[in-house]
Formats: C-alpha cells, sequence, structure tokens
C-alpha cells in the first residue's frame, strides 16, 4: 500500500470520517486510489506523499483558491504578518483596512463582522438577522454548511434538506426544540416560497439564499423574494461563499444590480487563507451590536492580511474572466472529446464552476475517469473550478491527457458495458456528492 493509502487507513481509525471535509473525502472519487494527502501545492500542481506530480483539474482547494495555490503576492502578505506576529493583545489592523474595502466595492453595506470559515459567518449571519428582527424563522434556498440552524430544516418527519445536501442526511445532535425554525424552498419555487411567508411571515427573520449557482436567476425571481421577505418585515441575506468572487468582482449579486440586507463571502476571499465576512447595512446589522458574537481566532492577523492581498490581485489580474475564458475551453474540450469517441455527457454550470456528467453508468463512469486522469498525472473528476493559475500550456497537456482517456473509457463501454466498466476501476465506485436547492 503507498504511503498515502496507509495514511488515510490510519486516518479512520483517528479521525471520525477520516476527513474534515466531506468534499475532500477519498470515497467521492476513487476509494482506495485517490491519492489523498497533499505535502505540496503550488499554482494548479500538487504533489502527494508518494511523490506523484499531478495537475489539478477538479475543485483547486474546494473553490477557495481562484489565484491558484500558494500564489506569490497573497503568501508575502501572510508571511509578513506571521513574522510582524498574527496574534497579539492587541486587534490587527488589517481587520479594519479589509472592512473598509468590503465596503467600498459594495457602497450598500456600511458594516462588517468577521469569521474564519463559510459555516461560521452563516450562522453569524443567520445569529444577527434573527437579533435584529427578533424573530425566529429562517427560510433557506442553498446549501450553507453544517450548523444547528441549517441542520434544524431535518428535524421531523421530512428531510428538508434531502435536495440539498446528502439525501437522509441526520441531524443527530441537533436540539429537537429546534424543529419548525427553519424550512426550505426550491430555487425559484415561487409556490413553495408563498407557503412559507402566508404560513410564517410573522415569525420571518430572514431568507438566507445562494443568489446563483449554475445558472442565472429567472426573471424577477430574486426581486420577488427580496420584496415579500420585506414586506413581511425579514431581511434578505445572499449567499456569495461558492460563487462570489467567481462570476464577477465582489458577488453575482452585483450583476442584477439587486443589494440584500446583508451578505457573506468565504472562500476564494482569502485564496487558501481562512476568512470570512458578513457585510449589511446598519440597519440589518443592529443585531451584532445585542447578541454575543465573539471568537479569539477572529482576531488574528493573517486571514485579514491575505485577503487584502487576494482582493487587490484579483481586482488588478480580473481573475474571473480569466475563469470564466478556462471553463469554456474546458467545457468545450470535454464535449469535443466525448462527441469523438462516442460517450453520451451533458455539461452544466457557469464556466468558473463547469461540470459534466455521464449519461449512461453515471458513478462507475466518473471514476473510471478519475482513474485514468490519475494515471496521466490529473487530479480529475467531472466539476473544475479554474484558477488564475490555469495556463493554455496545461489547457493542451490536459486536452490530449483527456482524449485518451475518453478514447479508452469509450473502449471499454463497447467491450463490455458496465461489468467491464467496473472491471477496469479495480476497486470501489465512487459516492455521490452533495444535491442543492438550487440549480
Amino acid at each position: 500500500m503507498s504511503k498515502s493509502q496507509d495514511l488515510y487507513k490510519h486516518a479512520k481509525q483517528r479521525i471520525p470520517a477520516g476527513t474534515q471535509l466531506l468534499s475532500k473525502r477519498p470515497e467521492m472519487f476513487a476509494p482506495g486510489q485517490w491519492p489523498n494527502y497533499a505535502v505540496k501545492a503550488k499554482g494548479c500542481e500538487v504533489w502527494d506523499l508518494d511523490g506523484n506530480h499531478y495537475y489539478d483539474m477538479t475543485t483547486n482547494g474546494i473553490g477557495a483558491c481562484l489565484l491558484g495555490y500558494a500564489d506569490p503576492d497573497v503568501s508575502a502578505a501572510a508571511v509578513s504578518r506571521i513574522e510582524n506576529g498574527c496574534m497579539s493583545s492587541l486587534n490587527p489592523p488589517e481587520e479594519v483596512y479589509l472592512a473598509d474595502k468590503l465596503c467600498e466595492i459594495h457602497p450598500w453595506a456600511e458594516n462588517v463582522r468577521f469569521a474564519r470559515t463559510g459555516g461560521e459567518i452563516c450562522a453569524v449571519a443567520v445569529r444577527i438577522a434573527r437579533a435584529t428582527t427578533k424573530r425566529d424563522v429562517v427560510a433557506i434556498c442553498g446549501y450553507h454548511g453544517w450548523s444547528d440552524w441549517y441542520l434544524a430544516a431535518n428535524l421531523g418527519d421530512s428531510h428538508q434538506l434531502d435536495g440539498v445536501h446528502l439525501p437522509g442526511l441526520q441531524p443527530d445532535g441537533v436540539p429537537r426544540v429546534l424543529k419548525g425554525t427553519s424550512l426550505t424552498f426550491n430555487y425559484n419555487d415561487r409556490d413553495a416560497f408563498d407557503q412559507i411567508i402566508r404560513n410564517y411571515g410573522d415569525r420571518l427573520a430572514c431568507v438566507i439564499m445562494e443568489p446563483v449557482r449554475n445558472h442565472m436567476p429567472p426573471e424577477g425571481f430574486l426581486e420577488y423574494v427580496r420584496d415579500e421577505v420585506h414586506r413581511v418585515g425579514g431581511l434578505l441575506i445572499f449567499d456569495e461563499i461558492t460563487i462570489g468572487w467567481r462570476l464577477t468582482f465582489g458577488g453575482s449579486h452585483k450583476l442584477f444590480g439587486l443589494h440584500p440586507d446583508m451578505a457573506v463571502f468565504a472562500k476564494a476571499m482569502g485564496n487558501g487563507h481562512p476568512i470570512a465576512a458578513v457585510i449589511g447595512t446598519k440597519e440589518a446589522m443592529e443585531g451584532a451590536h445585542t447578541s454575543f458574537i465573539s471568537s479569539t481566532y477572529w482576531t488574528e492577523g493573517v486571514g485579514p492580511a491575505a485577503a487584502l492581498a487576494t482582493i487587490d490581485k484579483m481586482e488588478k489580474t480580473k481573475a474571473w474572466e480569466h475563469a470564466r475564458m478556462v471553463g469554456e475551453i474546458v467545457q468545450r474540450d470535454w464535449k469535443d472529446a466525448a462527441e469523438r469517441h462516442g460517450l453520451r455527457i451533458s455539461c452544466s454550470g457557469f464556466p468558473c464552476l463547469a461540470h459534466f456528467g455521464f449519461e449512461e453508468y453515471p458513478l462507475e463512469l466518473k471514476t473510471l475517469y478519475t482513474v485514468l486522469m490519475l494515471k496521466e498525472g490529473f487530479l480529475a473528476g467531472t466539476g473544475l473550478y479554474p484558477t488564475l493559475a490555469h495556463n493554455e500550456e496545461i489547457l493542451a497537456i490536459h486536452r490530449e491527457a483527456m482524449d485518451r482517456t475518453f478514447a479508452k473509457m469509450a473502449a471499454i463501454v463497447k467491450k463490455g458495458g458496465k461489468e467491464a466498466v467496473l472491471e477496469a476501476i479495480g476497486g470501489p465506485v465512487c459516492q455521490t456528492g452533495f444535491k442543492r436547492l438550487i440549480d
């Protein structure tokens, strides 16, 4: 067994589920064959425990590294802050500079609070909304983390989050008294949303939703949600954690000229360094003055310093435009190779969050694709979050490797269908991933 597989086998004895993040579990890719651990990551390249080198054509840090791994400008800012002390009895001035920068980018916002992770900042935003409105009920449309307020939607006879997270997600450990405090509706399902407004309008603290995920919103939908939640006295929170900075600079809602009461950011804002923010109007953020929201490590200095450097470089390089261009090229390459070799696939999503799926034997072929691309020197699945580090040379190498892989896959399918695919995988099939309420 390789060092990577050996360490993961041991990890599962020490760490429940083996990893800290479901999206990084090897079982989501190619169980027993995925390299599992990185000892170095630079640009869009990764080196594993066994010394193997890969180009990363997957999510590149689950979307956290829009500029690429270990970007030199961001690293320099982080190292400088570390060398000058990232923690002391005083506060880092970078957090004020970052708050000012976020409000400059979003003139509708006047107040900012920081955390270090996406799940934390969603919990902070919901807490603030509840404190501001003096109400308890939250309406959900999208994926917003692991916290009690969110998983409370699955307390009861039916699991409302089955369409937003893994089906059958158990809210074990979430207090039963939270039942009925979080309600879900699907994207563009006005009937379901209207039912929440009718039944819970006078108790509704907020709607928290991803403004977009894979497609532009239907005309008038976001405006309708905003107007209705305001009509009943609630607040609108946009979750820009995944799409923010990728679709356009500063967040997808800027494309629509539609301002929420609050917006949350994380992931790409720090390019791999932990930092998260909720921004909002003074009125919406009033609850932050009365509710106890506080944490020692929200006062360290590396996160804000890295975010300032990241935002500056994203703005100068127009990284979101590069991500779109890379995604468009790869989507075209997927389609061309599939057509050439007779594999049926469907592509979806914005180019900056590009995905494809196999229409025949979807999980089996997805696993086989990953296994064969590993042999070509690529971390690859059916989704790509492009980065500034993906250049024409790497895309050309990927195009050739992916074409060879699709050719092999087509030959295997032709030879013996599903049974031949399972034999060629040489191990277990991957598990299913997230399912969300948003297209």
